[in-house]
């Protein structure tokens, strides 16, 4: 919707075509180091492509959310050796050397009960085992995220309340948000 309100390019994180990720919901000790290195490829190539493209393009993940939401939180659930984890970690700062932040990451927080409603209309069959206890992780681990380690700018946008897609008033409020954010339209 962003997308098309700006007329920026959209780049969609690849789910449908991403060989591990069934794998990895059925066991996430085993796939683990496998899909987060395939992630941190795809990203860091997304950043590289962003970066040459010459326009706007706005992401719904990023690279920065793989390492220190999902990566984290694979570490600290035990489902990646403290090898792995090391061995990932060089790699990405290694990455970063060569990207720039974003202008403006924005963050959906959402409650676990509204993830897992977005989860089952989604209806993805690997999702539908996803324990309640790593959603809870995954959100504590993007509040930390945002709040302690992520350098650039961030809004932040509480999604429960809002129904953006059917109501355009709520739509509308983002776009403000946006506006005065990245163009000093209106004032916060």
């Amino acid at each position: 919707m962003l997308a098309r309100h700006y007329r920026w390019e959209a780049r969609f994180e690849s789910v449908d075509h991403n060989p591990y990720l069934e794998d990895y919901y059925r066991d996430i000790r085993r796939w683990s180091f496998n899909l987060e290195v395939y992630f941190l490829k795809e990203r860091f190539r997304d950043l590289i492509d962003i970066q040459q493209s010459g326009h706007t393009v706005i992401q719904d993940r990023t690279i920065f959310e793989g390492v220190y939401v999902f990566m984290q939180n694979n570490r600290d659930m035990g489902n990646l050796s403290e090898r792995d984890y090391n061995t990932y970690m060089e790699l990405f700062e290694q990455m970063m050397q060569v990207v720039r932040l974003p202008d403006l990451m924005i963050y959906l927080r959402a409650s676990v009960p509204h993830l897992v409603g977005n989860i089952q209309k989604r209806g993805r069959d690997y999702e539908q085992t996803m324990q309640l206890e790593y959603l809870e992780n995954l959100n504590r681990r993007y509040d930390e995220f945002v709040s302690k380690y992520y350098k650039g700018r961030v809004m932040v946008i509480e999604k429960d309340q809002l129904d953006f897609e059917h109501r355009p008033k709520d739509f509308a409020q983002i776009i403000d948000r946006i506006d005065s954010t990245l163009f000093g339209l209106f004032p916060e």
